[in-house]
Order: C-alpha cells, then sequence, then structure tokens
C-alpha cells in the first residue's frame, strides 16, 4: 500500500508463507514505485523470515528502496494494512458463505481493484486512490 494515496501497488496470496509469496508482490509494485517516486522509497514490513531473505533484501536495495520493519510486538506500525483488511473484510466478505481458494483469490483481486479505481475516500477530496494519484500528477507537470 502507498501511503500517499493508499493505493495497494501488490497483492499476492498463498496457501503458504513461501518467499515467492512476498516477492511477487514486490515485483508488481515495483514498476509503480519507480515511475511515481521522487524521494526515499520505504517498505515497511513485520520481522517475518521471508523479509530477512537474502532475495528480499537485495532486491530492495537493487532499487534504492529503504527496509523499515517493527519492531517485535508492535502491531501498531502495520495498522494502515490492518485497517485496510479490516475494510476488505467487511466490504466482501463478512456475511459470505465459504468457497473456494481460487475463488476467494479472485473475489479479491476484483476488491482491490474497486478498492483502488472506484472506491472513493474522503481525504482524497472525494476521489479514488488511482484517480487522486492520476490528478496529483497531472497538477505537478
Amino acid at each position: 500500500m502507498d501511503l500517499y494515496n493508499g493505493e495497494i501497488l501488490g497483492f499476492s496470496m498463498s496457501k503458504r508463507p513461501t518467499l515467492d509469496f512476498v516477492i511477487d508482490s514486490l515485483k508488481q509494485a515495483l514498476p509503480i514505485i519507480q515511475e511515481h517516486a521522487q524521494y526515499r522509497t520505504t517498505i515497511h514490513s513485520d520481522q517475518g523470515w521471508h523479509y530477512q531473505h537474502h532475495l528480499w533484501v537485495i532486491t530492495l536495495k537493487r532499487n534504492k528502496i529503504f527496509q523499515s520493519m517493527s519492531r517485535k510486538a508492535t502491531c501498531a506500525d502495520n495498522a494502515t494494512m490492518e485497517n485496510f483488511f479490516g475494510l476488505l473484510k467487511q466490504e466482501m466478505y463478512y456475511g459470505e458463505e465459504l468457497i473456494s481458494y481460487e475463488a476467494l483469490k479472485k473475489k479479491i483481486e476484483k476488491y482491490i481493484d474497486y478498492f483502488n479505481n472506484n472506491r472513493i475516500k474522503q481525504k482524497l477530496a472525494g476521489m479514488s486512490p488511482v484517480k487522486y494519484r492520476t490528478h496529483a500528477s497531472r497538477l505537478a507537470a
């Protein structure tokens, strides 16, 4: 998630916590970061093993991204993403019947597309995250 506008830049899902699970999300986010970041980019995560893995660390360094990790037992550092997960569950999951893993993945992908492109936010002047980013880009040009 880009904290500038709340846009979800990368998403992956896995039945197990693998290294590919986090690298896939990072690879999705990199083109957007490289195109739009004007200042030092920081990626914040918890202290999971995959965020300490050599491939993750070297990928960040190669792309000039600063790595930030939560201290142990400090969930407030992840409050922004936890809030997003709460919205996702509330708006597309609660009250629904259980479905297959693949169907759930498609449903989450559809929700993220909606969240980024159509779901307006008051703090973004009534625009969606993508619309706000493109609007701000035009103003800066």
